[in-house]
C-alpha cells in the first residue's frame, strides 16, 4: 500500500491527515495511539500494543528506582 500524504502546519508543530483506508488497513480509530519506530527502510507505522506499553512503563520505573545500580553495571 503506498499513499502519500501531506505535512500540515499544527500550532507550533506539524501533522499529517492519515485517509480512512489507511485507519483501515491499520484496523485503528480515531483517537487511538499509535506507536512509530524507526527502521533501516524508513519508518513503521502501528497501533499501540498495549502489553508493550505496560512492560516499557514496568522497565522505565526499574530503571529509575535502580539507576546507580544499572550505571554500576554499564562500567
Amino acid at each position: 500500500m503506498n499513499m502519500t500524504v501531506k505535512i500540515t502546519k499544527i500550532g507550533n508543530s506539524a501533522g499529517i491527515v492519515l485517509p480512512k483506508e489507511l485507519l483501515a488497513h491499520l484496523d485503528a480509530r480515531i483517537g487511538e495511539a499509535l506507536t512509530i519506530a524507526k527502521t533501516p527502510n524508513g519508518i513503521e507505522l502501528r497501533t499501540a500494543d498495549a502489553d508493550f506499553d505496560a512492560q516499557m512503563a514496568a522497565a522505565r520505573d526499574v530503571m529509575a528506582r535502580r539507576k546507580r545500580a544499572l550505571r554500576e553495571l554499564a562500567r
